[in-house]
């Protein structure tokens, strides 16, 4: 926080990146809970979200307080090619700025043949205690 109580937060057009290398978890046919489930054997979309959230929320990390984490809120996701298992994906997050309270971010996802995906994935800064309690309070039986 700042002298007047408002919160620094990245430059626009700051940007951070994620990598991993496409594994046996990382695949779609992992997501067959039954028997008549069928996904393919390529990268998953979940794990490309999930790279998506990791970079955006590098961006904001160094902005955070202690207790705080960031947290996604909303994504428009599009998932354009397919990745198969042992090559490189990376995830750039790149700030676009605030919007009522969120934080909005532009990631594009790549592999080694070009763009497989692309977001706008908006954020928020919480209290991680304030966000455990909150799910524990939702989910107590009544």
């Amino acid at each position: 926080m700042t002298e007047g109580g408002h919160r620094n937060e990245p430059e626009v057009g700051a940007t951070a990146s994620a990598e991993l290398v496409v594994a046996p978890s990382d695949l779609a046919s992992t997501l067959n809970l039954e028997p008549e489930d069928s996904f393919p054997p390529v990268f998953s979309t979940a794990r490309m979200v999930a790279l998506m959230e990791t970079a955006a929320g590098r961006v904001l990390t160094p902005f955070l307080a202690p207790g705080e984490r960031s947290v996604g809120v909303r994504l428009d996701l599009m998932h354009s090619a397919a990745t198969p298992p042992g090559v490189p994906v990376t995830a750039t997050a790149r700030y676009l700025g605030r919007e009522n309270g969120q934080y909005v971010f532009q990631v594009v996802a790549r592999d080694r043949g070009g763009e497989i995906g692309r977001a706008t994935h908006r954020r928020a800064i919480v209290t991680e205690e304030r966000l455990v309690r909150g799910a524990v309070r939702r989910n107590v039986a009544t």
